[in-house]
């Protein structure tokens, strides 16, 4: 039930006070749009493989990236009255490869896997004693590799020439690393990473760092690279960008850019015309045929600003970058019409679909596309990158090449995708414009040996162009159900938290959505299958489901049966033989079976048996639990033998390395066994629900005691003067179960209160970095939203201030807003575990 503010205050407040109150709250209901500085803003999100973002403050400051950071350009332009102004991307190309990474290109070194002599990262240290290796160096399956790197130490010495003059064009060194990174260029000590993990940063080698360099002879990049748990990464080298003509010299004016769910609005000034520009993901989570269509919507409306009339065209772009891994493969660029559009097409000619996994990696198999209805004052053409702009910037109308296929490398010629929109005589009345942007990667997901296609391709021979026929169809019902959604959305977040935590789910939602992929298996079953990005690329990893089920759980549920069937299946189809459940199903696009290195027993079997139980709360009865009973019966078992007190095992919190004692993952087993309890309640198994039930409840009350150090529980059982966050104990709420004692949270709450630092709560005492979605878990363990805003307040801050601009991360420095790893991740779905909360609390399920 919505509350009434005024039930109270109408009885004993003047009648103009009470009127100002109306007035707030009714226009805070209205703008229902983000305003915080966001890391980074969604523009296209479909898929992990489609999914574009703006970088910066201003969306002409840089080039628009995929969301491992690797450039994906779209460029547009607005033309007033002859005078061009670029609002969207940036007019860069490529950088040019002077010492090539792993992935063009494997290169020669020198290594130890000993702790060599202290003077090892000088320019004249002798390695002849050292092995002879290839790069990349790394763990099973990371990708590129060529020397198996299992030791937590590894030291490299690569030397290099540079064969040819340079220019006086930007010097950037680049380099992945996971974990921690020292690295020496010919002697200085550039770059000291600490505990973080990152792919392909770019530090600039300019003054001094650029004088390192010795363009006439031998160079020397040093390198010590310490992983301390999990993957293993280290690669590096150096590039520089390109001279490029710059033909949209003018940027617009950004006056503001506003987030809402589904949509990113940008609003521009181009000398005397007025530009509003909308990218809308329809991802509604309650429409699956909607939510799986693979096209996003470029809306631009405009008008004069002075009352005069000015003519005007508009202009996007599109490089075939969109469609490849790597810029030396080869792509098609083509153009076509069909049934009353127009096509422009893009892909790479090899076309091995499903034939590349891993993390750092994009899509190289299927098209990208931009489409619209076949107009006569719209012109979709293919050409040359420099040609194209210098047709629009002299005419405002394009021909492109005669031809309706252009074939090349990108590193040696870079073609564009270009559509324009002339739009004549502009005045002070809103014209309005829109451009499809669309993918068919043809087959999504290998799972188990067979290749599926998307869910949208439900009949088959079912086409991309019939699709983009339907979102041009539906534009105006979908963008209607977007803005509803968006103003419920944001209404329920405010009223559930606050106006700062409804900017964080905001940002959450396309987020964590476009980091899965939706199909149906053979047998006609949804999978929803997830990919860990900036992780490990692992695909349907459990420890990732789980903080992310809340968004899902909270709007359809039948999307996190699609997160739970890839990992029953596995289990009952006999290919995993283990008691308790898997860790993943493969990596991302091959889902064939558990590729992870390590299993995490205790915490992937109580996320496997809290959210089955969450399913069941969220339907009214258990019938899906009950399709999968044999099984849950094994997880439950296991859980009661090893999850009191859990030996030395990986937590989802597997950064922090392995331990033993674990109390919040105690807390996970204890809860799991009340959800197989309380499903065996619903399923009438009356006997089993006692045994169960009374068993989680006489361990809760034992952990209260082995866990109890005075005024807060402790990290280990067995380490006094230690603590962590017990984000697992908000079950206990959602679900019902009350096993707990309530003063067990309120002490925990109250502790928690005196450690937050300037960017939040640390995760526990050994750190001071935290993440994200842990920290709105342990908030929402608090009964008032007083008490819930102190945590969200801090976390609300680090968004608006991080110095990194990435799609958001969830691990991140407490104390200075710095990104420690991770970005992009569908975990921050766990963010809407308040609305949850609220909502299974007020019996509205």
């Amino acid at each position: 039930m919505k509350r009434n503010p005024f039930k109270f205050i109408k009885k004993h407040l003047s009648f103009s006070l009470v009127l100002f109150l109306f007035l707030t709250i009714a226009c805070s209901q209205e703008n229902y749009k983000q305003n915080l500085r966001a890391p980074a803003t969604p523009l296209i999100t479909i898929d992990p493989y489609t999914s574009l973002w703006s970088m910066t403050d201003t969306l002409y400051n840089d080039v628009v990236r995929h969301w491992t950071g690797t450039r994906q350009s779209i460029i547009g332009a607005l033309r007033v009255d002859g005078k061009v102004y670029r609002f969207l991307g940036k007019e860069e190309l490529p950088l040019n490869v002077l010492v090539a990474m792993s992935d063009k290109k494997s290169w020669d070194c020198n290594y130890t896997f000993n702790e060599p002599d202290s003077a090892w990262g000088n320019m004249k240290f002798d390695d002849s004693k050292w092995k002879k290796g290839k790069s990349a160096f790394g763990s099973k399956g990371t990708p590129n590799m060529s020397t198996l790197w299992e030791t937590p130490h590894v030291w490299l010495r690569r030397e290099f020439t540079i064969d040819k003059p340079l220019s006086d064009a930007p010097l950037y060194l680049v380099y992945s690393h996971d974990d921690d990174l020292d690295l020496y260029l010919n002697g200085k000590k550039i770059i000291a990473t600490g505990n973080t993990c990152f792919k392909n940063v770019l530090l600039p080698l300019d003054g001094d760092l650029r004088d390192l360099i010795n363009e006439n002879g031998k160079n020397v990049i040093a390198a010590h690279c310490f992983n301390r748990v999990g993957e293993a990464f280290v690669d590096f080298g150096i590039l520089q960008a390109q001279d490029v003509e710059e033909f949209f010299k003018t940027n617009a004016v950004q006056k503001s850019v506003e987030l809402t769910a589904t949509q990113s609005v940008y609003n521009f000034s181009c000398g005397k015309v007025d530009l509003k520009l909308t990218f809308t993901s329809p991802l509604l989570p309650d429409e699956l045929d909607i939510l799986s269509r693979p096209i996003n919507y470029m809306s631009y409306e405009l008008n004069s600003n002075d009352g005069d009339e000015h003519d005007v065209q508009i202009y996007f772009e599109a490089t075939p970058e969109l469609a490849v891994d790597n810029l030396s493969q080869e792509v098609v660029v083509s153009k076509y019409k069909k049934d009353g559009f127009e096509y422009l097409k893009t892909g790479t000619v090899d076309q091995n679909v499903l034939g590349k996994k891993g993390d750092n990696v994009r899509i190289d198999w299927g098209y990208f596309y931009f489409s619209g209805e076949e107009r006569e004052n719209l012109s979709y053409s293919i050409g040359l990158y420099d040609e194209m702009k210098k047709e629009f910037l002299k005419s405002g109308n394009l021909k492109g090449i005669e031809k309706n296929e252009i074939k090349t490398e990108l590193n040696e010629i870079m073609p564009v995708l270009a559509y324009s929109h002339s739009l004549g005589k502009i005045n002070s009345e809103t014209v309005f414009g829109k451009l499809m942007v669309g993918y068919d990667d043809l087959y999504s997901i290998q799972y188990f040996g067979q290749n599926l296609k998307p869910w949208w391709k439900k009949v088959e021979g079912f086409s991309i162009e019939n699709e983009f026929i339907s979102a041009s169809g539906e534009y105006k019902e979908i963008i209607n159900k977007c803005n509803n959604f968006d103003k419920q959305f944001y209404a329920d977040a405010v009223e559930s938290g606050s106006a700062n935590y409804a900017d964080l789910c905001i940002l959450a939602f396309r987020q964590s959505i476009a980091a899965h992929k939706l199909v149906k298996d053979t047998e006609g079953e949804i999978l929803f299958l997830s990919k860990e990005n900036f992780s490990n690329g692992s695909i349907g990893t459990v420890d990732v489901t789980y903080p992310s089920a809340p968004l899902y759980l909270y709007y359809n549920h039948e999307l996190l049966k699609g997160m739970l069937n890839p990992i029953f299946y596995y289990t009952e189809s006999g290919k995993w033989i283990k008691p308790f459940a898997p860790h993943d199903v493969g990596t991302y696009p091959i889902a064939n079976g558990q590729t992870y290195g390590g299993d995490m027993p205790v915490e992937e079997t109580g996320n496997m048996l809290i959210l089955t139980a969450a399913i069941a709360k969220m339907e009214g009865n258990a019938n899906y639990a009950g399709k999968h009973w044999e099984t849950l019966t094994i997880w439950a078992d296991y859980l009661l033998s090893n999850g009191m007190d859990p030996e030395n095992q990986l937590c989802t919190d597997d950064f922090a390395g392995h331990f033993a004692h674990n109390t919040n993952l105690s807390v996970k087993a204890i809860m799991g066994i009340a959800s197989y309890g309380k499903l065996a309640e619903m399923l009438g198994k009356s006997d089993i629900a006692d045994k169960y039930l009374v068993k989680a409840r006489k361990m809760a009350g034992k952990w209260t005691e082995m866990a109890d150090d005075k005024d807060h529980y402790r990290l280990t059982f067995d380490k006094p003067g230690t603590w962590s966050q017990k984000y697992n104990l908000v079950w206990d709420k959602i679900l019902g179960f009350n096993i707990f004692d309530k003063n067990v949270i309120e002490k925990e709450i109250a502790y928690y209160l005196t450690k937050q630092n300037k960017y939040g709560l640390p995760l526990d005492n050994r750190r001071t970095y935290t993440k994200s979605d842990w920290i709105i878990w342990t908030a929402s363990l608090a009964e008032d939203n007083e008490t819930f805003n102190k945590f969200i307040a801090p976390l609300h801050k680090f968004v608006n201030e991080t110095p990194k601009r990435v799609p958001m991360t969830d691990w991140y420095e407490t104390t200075d807003a710095s990104q420690v790893g991770f970005q992009a991740r569908s975990v921050v779905g766990g963010y809407f575990i308040k609305m949850l909360k609220d909502k299974t609390l007020s019996g509205k399920n």
